[in-house]
């Protein structure tokens, strides 16, 4: 029998593994607007080509957490051209699907709809930029799970424990567990994860013969100390985990030697930041399992855009300029238009051959210009490859080397430059901007009734997710909850009422009472919205500038000048870097910075005698269910029209620290461009030991 014969047997999945497509990011570009439309599709044609049993997303389909009705329009429409047709599906699930599907009122597969015709299922957890948002906890992937396209699963409803309950697939005598997670905020996950709040659920029966498959989205790399999630916090007994969320494309699998289990980081299919780890070659995975083997093949992404990055480092040819050599900033610049032309014309080079590569190229310049040496005017250096490259307004980033902080005595020796320029260089996000601002200034000036992290998500939600209310509706709510505590304490002097305020603030931060009165706020801003009737607005970003970051979202443009007063419009919330840098920028903008204004102009004191006038807005409250009792998997719920064999099957419950688990072996065959190569051999030297 054939290699081929022996890869696509009756016993055989074919899983296509994708994940951080990011559609619709700068779709309103002239040039660049539909990249992610056109690698989407070259996707699921792949997956149609290969005729694969289902498709894995792992996380940030959409690259709006409220995405636009073109974006929806095209990703339903090619959904329904690639995943619904005649072909029989050839797995069964047997696990108890209203488990495991419990955020729509459809909880069964959708190629069990009797409704439907479907294909190719797709699966896909949720992402940070995806993420479930407001009191009803809906997201994108929710729309296209109630018309029956994708299969949302991973879903947690409880912020107190988790229960990872998998979907149980069988194909001939191939089983497979398939486990997913979606986005949550790291530091709270790895908070959960420490005190041993996380749980995942296993079939008691033939634990042996399933293969265990986790698809997750948090940050895989240390961007703080709890700001990640280390591998050793995934259970043991899991074989194969899908990374979503990390944008660099490193889809060979690498073994964890502690837990014994292999991680396979597909990264995205669209570069949504100019750093090192977007300009690796782009790719997708298709993974074979046959019992307890896989194999994963590396497919790559031919309509992905070409980047290219370089770093130039002035202090590093002295032998050509100095900061003191007379017309020094016209050679750098000319040293610069040099290293462009190299990429220009390597980007060419490599562009032969393929006819579904866009034409022009990302260019991204880094120069550290370090040593005294000056910056040139890079909108005038950038004219010059307009018609050659993607993204002229951005080709140079000059860049310096970090010195040594100094101690910070009071609020005037703050450089604000520094605080709000190198953050975004580093790609830090808006609540960690936050938090370095009010580490750099003086006591006078930190916050009292807030906390820091309770400001950088409300900014976060202003700026990411449009919601306008949320600063303001953080600030009252934080501000009703400590006039009740002080009231109920019988506080008087204005001196006991703030020493009083500070331990009462001290003694929720990082904690689980914090996150609750978060969610609250911001579930009444959206209540307060929807009461308005404001929608979101579409607005033109065809003009914005990325952000110099290595990850995140894209920012807004600078503002529009002479476009009407538009005072508290939408232009004047612009994030761009317009600004002077030597200003101090302000943490809120719009009308909420108006209100956070407002509220810090009166006194405690006269903030705790004072009536409210303002009538409340109650959220509805989401029902959660702590239980975590051992429950038996009951028998799955299908349509007539589609008969497939139902097992009743129990779980036995693990959680994520536990150690107890018997070794395993898994074989593995990480060739990826040898198809002629039998991928399913026996245990070998890789096997667990």
């Amino acid at each position: 029998m054939s290699s081929g014969e022996t890869m696509d047997d009756e016993d055989t999945f074919k899983i296509l593994i994708a994940t951080d497509i990011h559609l619709g990011y700068l779709e309103k570009d002239a040039i660049r607007g539909n990249d992610s439309f056109n690698t989407l599709d070259e996707i699921l044609k792949c997956a149609k080509t290969n005729q694969v049993d289902f498709i894995l997303l792992g996380g940030d389909l959409f690259h709006d957490n409220k995405p636009s009705r073109r974006c929806l329009h095209s990703c339903i429409t090619m959904l329904r051209q690639y995943c619904m047709g005649d072909t029989p599906i050839k797995f069964n699930i047997l696990s108890d699907q209203a488990v495991n599907f419990n955020t729509t009122q459809f909880p069964w597969v959708n190629y069990q709809d009797e409704n439907l015709n479907i294909s190719i299922p797709a699966f896909s957890i949720h992402g940070n930029h995806d993420d479930p948002t407001g009191a009803e906890g809906l997201c994108a992937l929710d729309l296209l799970s109630a018309s029956g396209l994708v299969n949302h699963f991973g879903h947690s409803q409880s912020v107190e424990r988790i229960e990872i309950s998998p979907i149980l697939m069988q194909k001939g005598n191939t089983k497979i567990a398939l486990f997913g997670l979606g986005s949550i905020p790291d530091e709270r996950l790895y908070r959960m994860f420490v005190n041993n709040q996380v749980t995942m659920l296993r079939p008691k029966e033939d634990q042996d013969e399933w293969f265990n498959l986790f698809t997750i989205h948090q940050n895989r790399s240390k961007h703080g100390p709890t700001n990640y999630i280390p591998e050793q916090f995934l259970d043991e007994f899991i074989d194969l985990v899908v990374w979503g969320h990390e944008h660099e494309c490193l889809i060979a699998p690498s073994r964890n030697e502690q837990q014994l289990f292999y991680v396979t980081q597909p990264g995205s299919s669209v570069a949504t930041s100019l750093s090192p780890g977007e300009a690796t070659k782009k790719h997708i995975g298709l993974l074979r399992v046959k019992g307890r083997k896989m194999n994963l093949q590396k497919i790559p992404l031919k309509t992905v855009r070409q980047f290219f990055i370089q770093d130039v480092v002035l202090d590093d040819y002295q032998d050509r300029f100095t900061a003191d050599t007379p017309q020094v900033t016209k050679k750098v610049e000319d040293l610069c238009y040099a290293k462009v032309t190299e990429m220009l014309q390597e980007a060419e080079r490599e562009r032969l051959g393929c006819p579904l590569t866009p034409e022009k190229p990302l260019i991204r310049l880094r120069v550290d210009y370090t040593g005294g040496f000056d910056t040139f005017n890079t909108s005038r250096f950038s004219q010059k490859f307009v018609d050659q490259v993607a993204n002229p307004k951005d080709i140079i980033h000059f860049l310096r080397r970090r010195e040594q902080k100094e101690g910070i005595k009071d609020e005037v020796n703050v450089d604000y430059s520094k605080l709000i320029k190198t953050t975004a260089v580093e790609g830090l996000r808006v609540e960690d901007m936050v938090k370095e601002y009010f580490e750099a200034t003086e006591q006078t000036v930190q916050l009292s009734l807030l906390t820091e992290q309770g400001m950088g998500k409300a900014i976060q939600e202003f700026v990411e997710k449009d919601e306008k209310d949320a600063i303001e509706e953080l600030i009252n709510y934080q501000l009703e909850k400590t006039q009740r505590h002080l009231q109920g304490r019988a506080v008087t002097t204005e001196q006991d009422i703030d020493t009083e305020i500070q331990r009462f603030r001290d003694s929720k931060k990082n904690t689980t009472e914090e996150e609750n009165e978060i969610k609250e706020a911001f579930n009444r801003a959206k209540a307060h919205r929807l009461e308005r009737g404001n929608e979101p607005v579409d607005f033109d970003v065809s003009n914005e500038l990325e952000l110099d970051s290595d990850e995140g979202p894209a920012p807004f443009s600078p503002p529009a000048r002479g476009r009407g007063r538009g005072g508290r419009g939408r232009g004047g919330r612009g994030r761009g870097r317009g600004a002077t840098a030597s200003e101090p920028k302000p943490a809120g903008r719009g009308r909420s910075h108006k209100s956070s204004a407002s509220t810090q102009s009166r006194s405690i004191m006269q903030a705790f005698q004072a009536s409210s006038q303002r009538s409340s807005r109650i959220a509805d409250e989401v029902t959660i269910d702590d239980s975590d009792e051992d429950m038996p998997v009951m028998k799955v719920t299908r349509p007539p029209s589609r008969s497939a064999a139902s097992s009743s099957l129990s779980f036995n419950k693990y959680s994520s620290q536990s150690q107890s688990q018997a070794s395993k072996g898994v074989a593995f065959d990480d060739s990826d461009d040898d198809d002629d190569e039998d991928p399913f051999k026996g245990p070998s030297h890789r096997s667990r030991k």
